[in-house]
């Protein structure tokens, strides 16, 4: 646990906010620059329920048009003030992009000055976690279900709350060679596996993959991605691997759409059927391109007793993101499938604007 935070808390308020309740964020120094604040995507209506302000994160206030006001600051979500109070409606308009290219001029709209930025990060943070739009109407008067601090969030983030729950035999279609491990914890319902193929050694440096859950292209076989393709190739390469005295390891992380939930990965979908790239689609959404929990990912190799990596990953940032939290990566192995005509634009994107190699 960090600090005196409970993370408990956090897992109430995700709670709280997926069912459309008010929350309170806090820091952790006291009440300056506290933010009570009501999901605008899953609140119910209720009579007068009206907000002088709203809450969005920088990158949907850029998108607004709100970028060249003198409080904007493009590091920290921003406080929107319109000419009238915000209805429910209005604040759900604002917060969804599927409809910006139909009503483009919007507004007019100022920046409020933030009391903490940190407390409005956590609540973007928390928006994201419950894989809802990033956007609140404050201070509608409606009574808090929680209040979370920046120290509560903390503790839900500290992966030594990750532990072993569970392991098996569990055959599969690139070989019979494999077991899967189950990871947990307490507060945050995600459940993590990995899968280990072949025999583990310590004198051998296992070939990995992190693969974060993508339900249309791992379950639904989605031509939008390749992620599928991706996930079949990594086993295969992992049972050859351990026919030639080697093994391997797969981190299945429960972290779909990069982090950002499946809803908001549809939404972002959505955007892009209307033109916009992947980088752009999340951007107008108000979310970040990565979001992915790295910290995660090394506990479990902790717990595995897995200290060096060989890792399959088209992308440079994975391998510094993984050192960075203390894996020592020895090896990047190329890990780049053949496009097909619906995703190939998906592939030029992750090239050209989030520097993966490839082709």
């Amino acid at each position: 646990m960090t600090g005196d935070g409970d993370s408990r808390r956090v897992a109430q308020a995700l709670d709280a906010l997926r069912h459309g309740w008010a929350i309170r964020v806090a820091s952790d120094a006291g009440e300056k620059g506290a933010l009570d604040l009501l999901p605008a995507e899953t609140a119910y209506a209720q009579p007068g329920l009206f907000a002088a302000r709203l809450l969005v994160s920088a990158a949907r206030a850029a998108t607004l048009k709100l970028g060249n006001t003198r409080e904007f600051n493009p590091a920290a979500p921003v406080l929107i003030r319109g000419y009238q109070p915000f209805s429910l409606e209005a604040a759900r308009e604002l917060a969804d992009p599927a409809h910006d290219l139909d009503s483009p001029l919007r507004g007019p709209f100022r920046a409020d000055p933030l009391a903490d930025a940190d407390v409005a990060r956590a609540a973007m943070d928390l928006a994201r976690m419950a894989g809802i739009l990033p956007a609140f109407m404050v201070a509608t008067g409606t009574e808090s279900a929680v209040t979370v601090t920046l120290q509560d969030l903390a503790a839900f983030r500290d992966p030594a709350a990750l532990s072993i729950q569970t392991r098996a035999h569990l055959p599969v279609a690139a070989t019979a060679d494999a077991e899967i491990v189950a990871f947990r914890a307490r507060d945050d319902l995600r459940e993590h596996v990995a899968l280990i193929i072949g025999t583990q050694d310590h004198d051998r440096v296992p070939l990995v993959r992190l693969h974060s859950e993508c339900l249309t292209g791992d379950i639904l076989g989605s031509l939008k991605c390749d992620c599928g393709p991706q996930l079949d190739a990594a086993l295969h390469a992992m049972a050859d691997e351990a026919e030639r005295g080697g093994w391997g390891v797969l981190l299945y992380l429960r972290q779909e759409g990069r982090g950002i939930g499946l809803i908001n990965k549809l939404r972002a979908y959505q955007l892009q059927d209307q033109g916009f790239d992947t980088v752009d689609a999340n951007e107008r959404l108000g979310l970040p391109n990565e979001a992915r929990d790295f910290p995660v990912a090394a506990r479990m190799l902790d717990l595995l007793g897995v200290p060096a990596i060989r890792l399959m990953t088209n992308n440079p940032a994975k391998v510094d993101a993984l050192r960075g939290v203390g894996v020592e990566v020895v090896e990047r192995v190329p890990h780049e499938l053949p496009s097909n005509p619906h995703n190939h634009r998906y592939l030029a994107t992750k090239r050209d604007r989030s520097g993966h190699l490839l082709g």
